[in-house]
This record gives C-alpha cells, sequence and structure tokens, in this order.
C-alpha cells in the first residue's frame, strides 16, 4: 500500500522500479490529485515497472504482481478479495485519501499488509499506516530528507512506530524484501473502530451513533457540513470525524479552518465596499431631495468604510496569521 501527495510522482516512480517481477503481492497505490483531473500515474509508472500498472476499477479481484491506482474523485477501498472505488466522505481534505486505503487493508489483511507513506504535504496517510501497525502489518516511511514534500512522510515517522525509514528506492527494495520472507499469520477480527470507518468510505456515511462510539465529542464543527466533529484519539494520534463522515487531522482541519476564514473575509470586504459604494449614492440622493441631514449620516458612514476594509485586507494578506503551522517550506 503506497500513499503519497505533493511530489510523490518522483517517489512512487523511484519505489516502482525498485519492486521485481513476479512480486508475490497486490501493490496499490493513492496520490492526492485534483477531482476532475484526468490521471496518467498508471501511464507514467508503467514506464518504469516490471509489473503490469493499470488504474483500479470497481469489484476488480486482488491479484499478487498488480500495481492499481486510485483513479480521480474515488476512494481506493480494500475488502477481502476484491478493491472498491467508492465516493465516500473526503478524508484529510482528499478523495481518494491514503487513511482510507491503509486503514482498509488493515481491516481486511491485518498483519499481511505493508504500508509506506511518501513525499506529501500535511499528514494524510499517518492515521492509516496506524492502522496498519495496530494490525500487525509492517509500516515504512520516506526519509524525509529525501522528499520534495516532508509533511506526510515526516507525520507518519514521528506518531508511527515505523520499521524503517528509507529513501523510494531503498523502500521498494524492503518492500520485495518483506514480502518473499512474510509467513502466513492469522489475523484477528479487526477492532471496531476500524471497521466503522471502513464502512463510512463505502456507504457514504455513518450513522450518529456509529460515529459516536469513535471517540467524544469536540469543541469543533466540520468545515465542510458545520456537524459537531467528534475526537478520536489513538495512541500519540488525535483525529476529528464528523456525523457526515468527513475526516480532519489536526493540521488538515486548520487548514480548512484557515481556508473558510479566508473565504468569510473576502466576503465581508465586497460587501463592505459595496455598502461604501451604495453609501455614496444615498448621500447623493439625499442632497438631492434637501435632507441634510440624512446626507450627512450616510456620508459619514461611507467615510468610515475605507478604514475597515483596509484593516481586512491587511489581516486576510498576512502570511503569519493564516499561513501554514508547519514547517512546510
Amino acid at each position: 500500500m503506497l500513499g503519497a501527495s505533493a511530489g510523490g510522482v518522483q517517489a512512487l516512480s523511484q519505489l516502482v522500479a525498485a519492486l521485481p517481477a513476479g512480486l508475490a503481492a497486490a501493490v496499490f497505490v493513492v496520490l492526492h490529485i485534483p477531482a476532475h483531473a484526468r490521471s496518467e500515474l498508471a501511464a507514467v509508472l508503467q514506464r518504469v515497472s516490471r509489473l503490469p500498472v493499470a488504474c483500479a476499477t470497481d469489484g476488480e479481484a486482488i491479484e499478487p504482481g498488480r500495481i492499481r491506482v486510485a483513479p480521480p474523485d474515488r476512494h481506493l477501498v480494500i475488502e477481502p478479495g476484491h478493491v472498491r472505488l467508492t465516493r465516500g466522505p473526503r478524508e484529510c481534505r482528499a478523495r481518494p485519501a491514503v487513511d482510507v486505503l491503509f486503514r482498509s487493508a488493515a481491516a481486511a489483511y491485518g498483519p499481511h499488509v505493508i504500508g509506506a507513506v511518501l513525499s506529501g504535504s500535511l499528514d494524510d496517510g499517518t492515521a492509516g499506516l496506524w492502522a496498519v501497525k495496530d494490525r500487525g502489518g509492517v509500516a515504512l516511511a520516506q526519509d524525509p530528507q529525501t522528499a520534495e514534500h516532508r509533511s506526510m512522510p515526516d507525520s507518519a515517522s514521528r506518531l508511527v512506530a515505523v520499521d524503517a525509514v528509507l529513501d523510494p528506492g531503498r523502500l521498494g527494495e524492503e518492500i520485495a524484501r518483506r514480502v518473499a520472507t512474510m509467513e502466513p499469520k492469522v489475523a484477528g477480527p479487526a477492532h471496531e473502530r476500524l471497521l466503522i470507518e471502513t464502512a463510512i468510505a463505502l456507504n457514504g456515511g455513518g450513522s450518529r451513533d456509529d460515529v459516536a462510539r469513535l471517540g467524544t465529542a469536540s469543541d469543533y464543527t466540520c468545515p465542510e457540513c458545520h456537524r459537531v466533529l467528534v475526537r478520536i484519539e489513538e495512541g500519540r494520534l488525535v483525529r476529528f470525524r464528523c456525523h457526515n463522515g468527513h475526516a480532519f487531522s489536526p493540521s488538515t482541519l486548520l487548514a480548512d479552518i484557515n481556508a473558510s476564514i479566508d473565504r468569510g473575509i473576502w466576503d465581508a470586504v465586497r460587501a463592505l465596499e459595496e455598502r461604501g459604494l451604495l453609501l455614496r449614492d444615498l448621500t447623493g440622493m439625499a442632497e438631492q431631495a434637501g435632507h441634510a441631514d440624512a446626507a450627512a449620516r450616510c456620508r459619514e458612514q461611507a467615510l468610515g468604510t475605507g478604514p475597515r476594509v483596509q484593516a481586512l485586507r491587511e489581516l486576510v494578506l498576512d502570511h503569519r496569521f493564516l499561513g501554514p503551522a508547519t514547517d512546510e517550506p
């Protein structure tokens, strides 16, 4: 299971190039891509891969020695024996999301899963890799020093007890080595939380009771649907999910809240500017009608609009206020 975002194409290409022909494992890839973009990732990876690469299709059987890539705007969900593609709620602002792939694979195959988090911004993949490790699987991360965007592998290697942190080429070699030496294991029953969250990705949402069992109600609301967010704690990980199924890490929640503030301030700037224009028109109308007092009031309010608009512009343009809270360059 491979997950990446910004800068991930190069990392994925290097890793896939190191996988041997006849690998006795199925390989699944999630790369964050825009919902309406055409993905060329399968073709790009096929140029360097000894294994056949294709875009995943809903319901297809899982077969070793093949690489399947998540298509745009679809979560790639692993079930025993086959894959599913769904438009379930976005997780970490993404669909497809790495967490969905890793978490569903962990639920279905437990200790037989190997997950690797590669280059990307923010921290999608960390919670999913935690689930892989918690179920007895192997957790790997790209060396952040080799990543074009280090946030995703850095988060994974800090918050999950990863088994190895390597450059992409050596990760491919490590995956091949572990597949070749992996012994059959009996997977115990998956935790209820894992099953609930996988079902949310499959079914497009969860019941209020199911989501409530994932954690405790937080002080925050979902930026996408404004439902209350449930706070979920796993080891050192903290994340959030609403009753509609949208899921966030603290970093992605902050990014969405910042985006909401940005939109709101620009809306306020537009409304204030329109108000100022209208007040100036009203001033002229009042003057023409001989209503001096009304004209004076409108003029005073119109003159007060400019400084307020400027203050809002300075606030929304201040990168220290709405800039990223990570060390990502």
